[in-house]
């Protein structure tokens, strides 16, 4: 398989003219033209995913390893370091982001992840009546991802959720969007917490890298359906607890 094949094949499964006007997804690096050895799935563009990448292989990382228009390339410095490698290496780098949040990885986690098997989709969320206990709720989303980084409780009126969204990674900004009783996501900064608790919504924090962990498991997923096999990097959680 040349590149310009495979990445025909990344916007079947998501057309890129789907991601959203800041993203970058689509062809990061490489040659249309060059035959492929391996593809190698991976949520980052990372020092151990390109490190292991085999030469002449292709890449897929959730996250742009370029988000912006560079003016140099200072090879100490990120993302160049990681650039001159994947060039070394004869690598094919493709991002799937925003495109595939919306027509694939929000839906993946919401089935496989939660567990939940009826639900729809509003924009990048997946919604779902619930009918459930907040408490209920924030613990489903503990037991999915591992854990919870915080949690915004909702008012008293909402403490039965009738409707609950999820959306992976940087979800916050959903809040008081779509009409939901509590919001599982990551990343939910300050004043989006104000804001929940302003309406009242509970909001729970699962963390950037634990809803989005499952990138590589999921296009895989959409891969095989398509006759293609690719092995998924070992990824890590930038953050550390500071003891190791």
């Amino acid at each position: 398989m040349i590149a310009r094949e495979l990445l025909n094949i990344c916007d079947q499964i998501s057309p890129f003219e789907t991601q959203e006007s800041w993203d970058n997804s689509g062809l990061i690096i490489g040659d249309l033209d060059a035959e492929i050895s391996q593809i190698v799935l991976s949520l980052e563009a990372d020092k151990t995913a390109i490190d292991n990448l085999p030469n002449n292989a292709a890449l897929i990382a959730h996250h742009p390893l370029i988000f912006s228009p560079l003016k140099s390339l200072n090879f100490a410095a990120y993302p160049a370091l990681f650039i001159r490698d994947l060039i070394a290496k004869n690598a094919t780098l493709i991002a799937m982001h925003t495109n595939f949040d919306k027509s694939c990885l929000n839906k993946f986690i919401t089935k496989h992840i939660l567990r939940v098997e009826k639900f729809y989709c509003e924009g990048f969320a997946c919604v779902w009546e619930a009918n459930a206990n907040f408490a209920a709720i924030a613990q489903l989303a503990k037991t999915a991802f591992g854990g919870i980084r915080s949690i915004v409780a909702p008012s008293a009126q909402r403490q039965i959720c009738r409707r609950v969204a999820f959306c992976c990674g940087s979800g916050g900004g959903l809040i008081g969007e779509i009409e939901c009783d509590a919001l599982i996501t990551g990343d939910v900064k300050y004043h989006d917490a104000i804001k929940a608790k302003a309406l009242g919504i509970g909001a729970i924090d699962a963390g950037h890298y634990e809803t989005e962990r499952f990138f590589g498991e999921a296009l895989r997923r959409e891969l095989k359906e398509k006759g293609i096999d690719a092995i998924i990097a070992p990824s890590q959680n930038p953050f550390s607890d500071g003891t190791r």
